[in-house]
């Protein structure tokens, strides 16, 4: 990205906002600029910068390109970019990245709404939300929904590219103080539903195809482990979700895991 102020923001040094205090952070984990991991010092079995792909989705054009620009200038692979909702769909089916960089005032279809439809098609790719917003329902259901991570648009822009690089290994990335609101909703949803009910009884096969979709095969794959059919596996996974109070697969995987059955 240029060094010029984006449309509607005040002018900043930094590509992506450089405005100091808004360091991104994991949801157990937070970093700054002494903390950055180098492009060529990646952990063990990790994809360096020149590995990483991303689509950026962006309505503003001047953000989009100097996002892209950014991405680029830093190494990664900037496979497309989208204007709106339908297009950021569209590119990401059609390219699979690593990573996608999603605004979610988008037009068309709302950023929200393109995750959960990603999600709903288990595309693999994992969703980096950039916002100008930082309230807290639009962080929540875009978590919800199925976004990796929420960076508001004024995060520095070593922050932001550290953020696309920890996405990509599959860690929560956060702006700080957006990962407590995030782990502390989930608590409370968690405290809620044990205070109303007692564990839900899910049946033997129920409990099996939940194992399995905890350790990330596709329906296609479970359907044959199981020796059923695909529309089994996603009658399985429905009545779950629905006995768990769950909206997705992403909120499966996370109780799965909270569960201890992906070791099972």
């Amino acid at each position: 990205m240029s060094r010029s102020s984006r449309p509607g923001e005040s002018p900043r040094s930094d590509a992506v906002s450089g405005t100091s205090g808004t360091s991104g952070i994991d949801a157990d984990e937070s970093f700054d600029a002494d903390d950055t991991e180098d492009a060529d010092d990646t952990e063990d079995g990790a994809l360096a910068d020149s590995q990483i792909t991303v689509v950026v989705a962006d309505d503003h054009p001047m953000w989009r390109d100097a996002v892209a620009r950014d991405l680029l200038d830093a190494g990664f692979v900037v496979v497309g970019t989208a204007a709106d909702g339908p297009s950021a769909i569209r590119r990401v089916k059609a390219t699979t990245p690593d990573v996608l960089v999603l605004d979610l005032n988008l037009p068309g279809v709302h950023g929200v709404e393109v995750c959960a439809q990603l999600a709903a098609e288990e595309i693999p790719t994992k969703i980096l939300i950039l916002s100008v917003s930082g309230e807290r329902q639009d962080v929540l259901d875009a978590v919800k929904a199925g976004a990796s991570g929420y960076l508001v648009k004024s995060a520095a822009r070593e922050d932001f590219l550290e953020a696309v690089r920890r996405t990509a290994r599959g860690r929560a990335v956060f702006t700080p103080g957006l990962a407590g609101l995030v782990l502390g909703e989930f608590r409370r949803m968690q405290n809620a539903a044990t205070a109303t009910s007692q564990t839900p009884q899910l049946t033997d096969r129920e409990t099996e195809v939940l194992k399995l979709v905890a350790t990330g095969m596709s329906y296609k794959d479970i359907a044959s482990a199981l020796f059923i059919s695909h529309r089994t596996v996603q009658n399985h996974v429905q009545n779950t979700l629905g006995k768990l109070q769950m909206h997705n697969r992403v909120e499966l995987v996370r109780y799965a895991i909270s569960k201890g059955l992906h070791r099972d």
